[in-house]
């Protein structure tokens, strides 16, 4: 399949208008650029912004119409409001920072594909072949369990995690051979899976909600298992769902802003951060005040939510 054959579809050219609907700078474009590789993964596009809008590169021809359908669903969600996550915040140490934010933001896509991959099913845009594709893809990331522990037992469990979002009411065609394979990781893959699938994604706080879920869940087999936790509850910033209620109270009521030990990223200064009382997430970074004064922190806790989230620039969601 070259690359001039390959167009959208119907489906995806209707995602694109739609995203081009909400697109606040420029256009929107899909671009086929790569070879097949004969699997299917969650890393086979890219996005490049560019004078005039942002270009979503497939750069992988195996499925390009269900890559790029994956690509513009993660956009609509996006523009649509859903929460987002940020990374403000350093460890101090440039390639822990780089391995944190790559699981930070795989376990953020396990909650995100709950709703992308219904979209996908829905349209039609996963089939038989794609599902094979799909395994094939995990085959390729994964090495098979031994009988002793190994490096590889977070990559499993969260590659194991996706698949059972992806593979939804179908993995039962595969469990046999994620149980042949990678059964220590299934296992407690299918336990966080349970938790987190208990209740439907129908809004951006449900989405909150389980994305946090995944972070505690997640920690919690990686202690089970004698790992470090990751501590995305403090380390990543997800975007506040806020009823317009809280907006309007004091910033005491709903947030406590600590000292963190970690670094404001890009400096050498400890970060404050703020986090959300009723669920300990992390929710805005604030940069050291001038002389750190406990007038300073006096005045913020004072602030009606809305007019601080609003002076800091901190992207919050509204919830209905």
């Amino acid at each position: 399949m070259s690359e001039e054959e390959i167009k959208l579809n119907a489906t995806n050219q209707a995602l694109l208008d739609e995203v081009n609907a909400l697109y606040p700078e420029g256009t929107v474009f899909v671009q086929f650029h790569g070879k097949k590789s004969g699997y299917v993964r969650h890393d086979q596009a890219t996005q490049k912004t560019l004078p005039g809008g942002l270009f979503i590169i497939v750069t992988d021809l195996t499925a390009p119409n269900y890559t790029a359908s994956h690509e513009l669903l993660h956009l609509l969600m996006l523009l649509k409001g859903f929460p987002q996550i940020f990374f403000q915040l350093s460890l101090g140490d440039k390639e822990l920072d780089e391995q944190m934010m790559i699981m930070s933001t795989d376990l953020y896509n396990v909650a995100i594909h709950r709703v992308v991959v219904a979209e996908q099913r829905k349209h039609g845009l996963i089939d038989d072949q794609i599902e094979e594709e799909y395994w094939r893809g995990v085959e390729h990331t994964l090495t098979k369990e031994g009988a002793k522990d190994d490096d590889e037992r977070t990559l499993r469990l969260l590659t194991g995690l996706d698949a059972l979002v992806f593979y939804g009411d179908h993995f039962a065609k595969f469990a046999d051979r994620f149980e042949e394979n990678y059964p220590v990781a299934l296992e407690a893959a299918q336990k966080i899976y349970k938790q987190i699938t208990a209740k439907p994604i129908k809004s951006p706080f449900d989405m909150r909600r389980t994305i946090i879920k995944i972070y505690s869940l997640f920690d919690a087999q990686m202690q089970e298992w004698g790992l470090p936790a990751l501590h995305n509850n403090e380390y990543t910033t997800v975007s506040p769902v806020l009823s317009e209620r809280q907006l309007r109270l004091e910033m005491r009521q709903v947030f406590e802003i600590f000292h963190s030990d970690m670094k404001e990223r890009g400096t050498t200064k400890r970060a404050y951060v703020g986090l959300r009382r009723s669920d300990r997430q992390n929710s805005f970074t604030l940069a050291t005040p001038a002389g750190n004064s406990p007038e300073y922190f006096k005045r913020v806790y004072d602030m009606p939510v809305k007019k601080f989230l609003e002076e800091h620039s901190v992207p919050y969601i509204v919830r209905k």
